[in-house]
């Protein structure tokens, strides 16, 4: 199940679910809009960067996730879409906890991208039964970039 506006800010209340800083805009009717915090382009990690055509990048979240029995999805966001922006997502499974990073190619022409600026939604969603075992793995807890 999907969880609503409604359903996110009562997880939190009830410590299912951490998102922080939390900002009540950036929340949507079935999910998160989650914020840049820092950019690694071509080897160095910036606030603020022009993204030229044909390039990686990858970017790590502002806010700092923890789930409990919930796990997730994570979106683009239609405006980097449809400015050329592609991106592989994953599940963040439960019991992660930490910035997400998120790996990124522009397609099409230059775009500039800076800390604060939404570039992805999460989509939380209820198991229906706690899991056997939660996430422990070596991205749990990070705070920046990490690739490897």
């Amino acid at each position: 199940m999907i969880l609503s506006d409604k359903d996110i800010k009562k997880s939190i209340l009830e410590g299912e679910l951490s998102i922080e800083p939390f900002r009540e805009e950036n929340l949507t009717p079935n999910g998160y809009d989650l914020t840049i915090k820092e950019i690694l382009i071509d080897g160095k990690t910036v606030r603020k960067a022009s993204i030229p055509p044909m390039t990686w990048f990858a970017v790590s979240t502002e806010e700092y996730i923890k789930l409990k029995t919930i796990t997730a999805q994570l979106w683009l966001r239609s405006t980097y879409a449809r400015k050329g922006i592609i991106s592989s997502f994953g599940k963040v499974d439960a019991g992660f906890e930490g910035c997400l990073t998120i790996s990124c190619f522009n397609t099409h022409k230059e775009i500039e991208l800076k800390s604060g600026d939404k570039l992805c939604q999460i989509v939380f969603e209820r198991l229906s039964s706690p899991p056997a075992k939660y996430y422990d793995g070596k991205y749990k807890g990070h705070k920046n970039v990490k690739l490897e």
